[in-house]
Formats: structure tokens, C-alpha cells, sequence
């Protein structure tokens, strides 16, 4: 029952297994695991496919006969494990040439150079396969207002990203561009802080058929919303073009933590939407294994995180066919003979037959609605107890 199958396209990216332990208060714990390994990881934990940033795979200052055999070794593992590429995306926040962002930043020559890096980094995504391409801003922010207009800012994200659709088009690469919200950190204050806000961005580019949505469990989280809501709101735009699962104590830093480790309750809703949802894409995890854990502790994280998922989505179909809970919704969703108002697009005379039907206020103020008792059945169905 929990074992994964191709069609629930499980990924992780390089740098989730590659994460070496380092945090800001300590040195790395286990030894950085080399791509071609990591892939083989994956594949003994039952995923389907393995997605990069361009340094992950080919350093930043690799030659052009460096990334040509690393490129080479890279292919041979996927083709050895029947891995699949379907996502890249470009580190635009690791190198000190990006300290004050990347497609932002004031440097005209700095937001060339983020421009020349993601053109080449999409031209490695088309060759490994990719179709899909992930825009995370983690510079693309301030720590003062004092340095920059914000409406710059947007103006120079936007030119940057109307010229990028614009190059995967020409290419025929057939890109998506999903675009990924992070509310601070690295930065005090990162631009476009929330699913919501890219969304509406999206609407402002040249082309925004092309541009979707990766939103992220640990940075909603953190902005201390509701990451079901948001992936609900990207899935109702048609806009949710990739997922990144992971888990996260709101309130703290980005902490990345194995799908499920923490939010059992927000973890399993989120399932229950995508699978309800019908969604397609890769069911990407972007988290990493606790700073304690060895290369085989990186594995047991890794299956985790495709385990807490398949166990999940069981118990949503559990949901979907307990006669208790059913009989329950629909209780709780029986149309009145009023609703019958609601009933159709708008015209003139349902307008005014609305306008004119009474109400009994006092009746519908003291209703028991048993969502206390429809809670309460949550708990139990995740525990076990039914």
C-alpha cells in the first residue's frame, strides 16, 4: 500500500540529500554526497525523478570540458536508475555577486550576469529533460527600504522575467516558469512574499499563460498562513505548476523538514486537496535530514518523506469513503429550499426574487453546524482510532 509507483512522481532535489548539515552555528556534520550518488540514493528510496540547480551538478566555476563530463556521468546515473530530470531551476543566491539580488539588485551588470547564469542554467534544465523551471527570488529583497524602490524592483523582476519567456520560447524548450514565494530569509524582507502575491504578479507579464506557481509548505508556513489555502487558491487559477513538500514549526526559521514530521493535520488536508484536485505534477521534496544523521540516516529521511505521503493519501481516500463522515458533510452541506436562489447565473429576476425571499435570521444563528464532532473525527481517523 505504501510503496511508490511511478505515477506519484516523487522527486527531491540534488541539494535535499546533498544537504551536508552545515547550519549557521556549525560546521557540516556528514560528507557532501556527489550527484551521481545522490541519484542512486534516490533511486533505493523509491523516487521517480531528481531535480537540480545548476551548481548543484556543475560548479559555478567549472570548465566547458568540466560540465561536458559531468553532464555525461550525470545522464549514465539517470539512465542506470530510470531517474527522470522534470525540474531546474538557478542559484541566484549563494554566490556574493548576488548579496543584494539577482534580477533586483541596483548593479545593472549584476542583473546581466543573473540574466547570462539563468539563460545558461535553462539551456542544462532542456538537455537533462526538463519542463518545468523554478523561480526562487532568495536575494531579491532588502534588509532596509532605504535601498531600494520597490516598484523598481518589480519592474526589473518583470523585464527579467518577460525576457526569460521569451528565450524559452525561442529556443523551444517549452518551459513553465513557476515562480516560488518566501516571505524573509536570507533577506529581512523578500519581494513577492506569499503564493498570493506571485499570483497576482503573474498577471502583470507579458505572457503569463507561461507562469504558474511553486508554492512551499515551510514558507507559507512561516508568514503564519494557511499553505493549504494558498495550493488550493494556485490550483483554482490553474496555476499550480509544482509543489514543494516539506514541514515547518511556524514561526521559526526555514526549517525544511521531512514531509509530515510536524503538521500531521495541515500535512494530510494538503494531500487530500491535491489528490482530490486530481494534480498531475511531481510531488517534489524540498526538505533535508536532521543535522544528526548520517548517509544512512539521509536515506531513512528520504523514504520518509514518500512514506508520510502514500500514508496519507490513505488516509484521505479512508475520508472519502467512511459512511460517518460522509453522512456528516452532507448534513452539514444539505441545500435549504432558500439556496434554491443561488441556483444559476445572475438575471434580473433571480435578483430581485433574492432581494424579495425572507429570511429567518433566528433559525439560521441557531443552528449547530457539528464541526466540533466532524473535528473530532480527523483526529481519529489520523490516529488510528477508526
Amino acid at each position: 500500500m505504501y510503496e511508490p509507483k511511478a505515477e506519484h512522481k516523487f522527486t527531491f532535489g540534488l541539494w535535499t540529500v546533498s544537504n551536508v548539515g552545515r547550519d549557521p552555528f556549525g560546521e557540516a556534520t556528514r560528507a557532501t554526497l556527489p550527484p551521481v550518488e545522490a541519484v542512486r540514493l534516490l533511486a533505493e528510496a523509491g523516487a521517480w525523478g531528481v531535480n537540480l540547480h545548476d551548481n548543484d551538478l556543475v560548479p559555478i566555476d567549472a570548465s566547458a570540458a568540466e560540465q561536458a563530463r559531468i553532464v555525461r556521468e550525470f545522464k549514465a546515473a539517470l539512465a542506470e536508475t530510470g531517474l527522470v530530470v522534470p525540474m531546474a531551476t538557478t542559484n541566484l543566491f549563494s554566490d556574493p555577486a548576488f548579496k543584494d539580488g539577482a534580477f533586483t539588485s541596483n548593479d545593472a551588470a549584476v542583473r546581466a550576469y543573473a540574466l547570462q547564469k539563468t539563460m545558461r542554467a535553462m539551456d542544462l534544465g532542456a538537455e537533462l529533460g526538463a519542463t518545468t523551471y523554478v523561480f526562487w527570488g532568495g536575494r531579491e529583497g532588502v534588509e532596509s527600504d532605504a535601498t531600494k524602490d520597490p516598484r523598481e524592483a518589480l519592474r526589473r523582476f518583470r523585464e527579467a522575467l518577460n525576457f526569460l519567456c521569451a528565450y524559452s520560447q525561442d529556443q523551444g524548450y517549452g518551459y513553465r516558469f513557476a515562480l516560488e514565494a518566501k516571505p524573509n530569509e536570507p533577506r529581512g524582507d523578500i519581494y513577492l512574499p506569499t503564493t498570493g502575491a506571485m499570483l497576482g504578479f503573474i498577471a502583470t507579464l507579458d505572457q503569463p499563460a507561461m507562469v504558474g506557481v511553486n508554492p512551499e509548505f515551510a514558507h507559507e508556513s512561516m508568514a503564519g498562513l494557511n499553505f493549504v489555502h494558498a495550493v488550493a487558491q494556485a490550483l483554482d487559477a490553474g496555476k499550480l505548476f509544482h509543489i514543494d513538500l516539506n514541514d515547518q514549526n511556524g514561526g521559526r526559521y526555514d526549517q525544511d523538514f521531512r514531509f509530515g514530521a510536524h503538521n500531521y493535520k495541515q500535512s494530510f488536508f494538503l494531500v487530500k486537496l491535491l489528490e482530490d484536485a486530481g494534480y498531475a505534477g511531481p510531488r517534489h521534496f524540498d526538505a533535508h535530514a536532521y543535522r544528526t544523521e548520517d548517509a544512512a540516516g539521509v536515506k531513512d529521511f528520504a523514504r520518509g518523506c514518500i512514506r508520510s505521503y502514500l500514508i496519507l493519501a490513505e488516509k484521505a481516500r479512508q475520508w472519502n469513503a467512511d459512511p460517518e463522515i460522509q453522512a456528516l458533510l452532507a448534513e452539514i452541506n444539505a441545500p435549504a429550499s432558500e439556496g434554491d436562489l443561488l441556483a444559476g447565473d445572475y438575471s434580473r429576476s433571480r435578483a430581485e426574487a433574492l432581494k424579495a425571499q425572507p429570511f429567518d435570521r433566528a433559525r439560521l444563528g441557531a443552528r449547530g453546524l457539528g464541526y466540533e464532532r466532524l473535528d473530532q473525527l480527523v483526529f481519529d481517523l489520523l490516529m488510528g482510532a477508526r
